[in-house]
């Protein structure tokens, strides 16, 4: 016979019926719902110089962000990026808490969408949850068929998005409609489409609890002076129900009238009365439902709020502190970094290969020659000119190129160089250093250094 206690660590999760509520925060969450997913589904619709303005082109290797042109050797930009993101997670976990995932992580946002759907089609959580126990009927296959496609549809335009990042979109809308898309293209589209359908409208609150590793270590980054939404128990307790008119304090009672609605708001289905939880994604939600509570009770609005644990223990409260100054200075630190790297980008690689295969040749009049190859990489959109030198030895010179050379835009021009020098001023090995110069007055320079090689002493 099992175990009752141990059975229900496989009993399968109950599904969450988060209620409708309105208030100040749930406004905000709207807010930054529509703002967030309007910049998903429009910014790959964005055009810049007759190209489309983001566009991550893989086969290429080119990255396009607006006037700006990215290739592999740009990575250091993306690992900065990335560094900046993770420290500037550190830094307002550790000063708000999970504001992050209350109000921009893209599961609640594309949760609240599909509940919005859900709401749409099946009514009210009292509705849905009648409509949910009733048995299969017309009205019922109606509501429920009406959320599927609606979901569906919403899920397979996602991953068509996802998709137009990567594939130049209007072109990627002809291809999907003409059937003639690769099977690649086909893959990720319905993969990411899938994925958002499976976590937006059935995972949910299960991706922030058992899935997202940040739920496990945002721990390790809160103290008693973050912020957190907190019950406040000394006012709320004991809890009671009772009437309006009735004094709370005269019948040994808290602010607390154990409505319960602060529960059923919550999308990861905790009581924030149990105090703070791992899965509380920091929403609001609980706020607004018992502030429209404390309206209605002609109590003081705050007894589920932002707050901190020093707060609450009618301590001073320290926004600024070591660990937030230490987060802070790294930030901006690294955030100069990376706009100072920008800015003074020049959008030419140069690359000098010296031939290996012999050390140096004799030629007629005592010159002393070196071969080399050259990989010039015009990283800017329009095509260039370029005058390629050498210096490090006197009188050397280079042989085997014009005056200038013609870069296409976003090209790569491989090109074989002869350096030379007189005997008597190649002796041993001198370093020497290529220059490429852009000719269109923009004053972009590259330097890359090599060795010459003449004979011994």
């Amino acid at each position: 016979m099992s175990d009752p206690k141990s059975a229900s660590m496989y009993e399968s999760a109950k599904k969450i019926y988060p209620r409708e509520m309105g208030g100040r925060f749930a406004d905000l969450s709207k807010l930054a719902t529509i703002a967030l997913l309007g910049l998903f589904y429009l910014v790959p619709w964005l055009s810049w110089d007759d190209r489309q303005a983001f566009l991550f082109d893989l086969p290429a290797r080119k990255f396009y962000l607006l006037g700006l042109t990215l290739w592999p050797q740009d990575f250091p930009y993306l690992a900065l990026l990335l560094v900046i993101a993770a420290l500037s997670l550190f830094f307002f976990t550790a000063l708000a808490g999970r504001l992050w995932c209350g109000f921009a992580c893209p599961q609640t946002v594309w949760t609240e969408a599909f509940i919005w759907m859900e709401q749409l089609t099946e009514g009210t959580r009292s509705q849905r949850i009648k409509l949910d126990k009733a048995p299969w009927s017309w009205n019922k296959l109606r509501r429920k068929g009406s959320k599927q496609f609606l979901w569906i549809s919403f899920s397979l335009w996602t991953g068509f998005t996802f998709v137009g990042f990567f594939t130049p979109i209007r072109e990627l809308g002809i291809e999907l409609i003409t059937l003639s898309a690769g099977g690649w293209t086909w893959f990720w589209g319905v993969f990411y489409g899938f994925a958002t359908y499976g976590n937006a409208g059935y995972m949910r609150e299960q991706v922030c609890k058992y899935m997202c590793p940040y739920a496990r270590f945002q721990s390790a980054m809160f103290d008693k002076d973050t912020l957190i939404i907190s019950y406040d128990e000394k006012r709320g307790e004991s809890r009671g129900r009772r009437k309006r008119s009735v004094d709370p304090r005269e019948a040994g009672l808290g602010d607390c009238i154990d409505c319960t609605l602060c529960v059923q708001v919550c999308p990861t289905g905790i009581d924030i009365r149990d105090g703070l939880q791992y899965e509380c994604i920091a929403c609001a939600a609980c706020i607004d439902a018992c502030d429209s509570v404390m309206d209605k009770m002609n109590y003081p609005r705050g007894l589920v709020r932002y707050t901190t644990e020093h707060a609450l223990q009618s301590k001073q409260t320290h926004v600024v502190r070591p660990r937030m100054m230490v987060y802070g200075a790294l930030l901006m630190l690294l955030v100069g970094s990376l706009v100072t790297s920008m800015a003074q980008r020049t959008p030419i690689i140069l690359d000098v290969i010296r031939d290996r295969n012999s050390l140096y040749r004799e030629l007629p009049g005592d010159m002393i020659e070196n071969i080399y190859t050259i990989k010039l990489i015009n990283q800017s959109n329009d095509p260039r000119e370029f005058r390629l030198s050498v210096s490090g030895v006197e009188g050397i010179h280079l042989d085997g190129v014009g005056d200038s050379v013609s870069v296409e835009g976003g090209g790569v021009l491989s090109l074989p160089l002869r350096a030379r020098a007189h005997r008597d001023n190649s002796y041993g090995i001198k370093k020497i250093d290529f220059v490429v110069e852009a000719l269109d007055n923009s004053g972009d320079m590259r330097i890359e250094d090599s060795r010459f090689l003449g004979p011994t002493p």
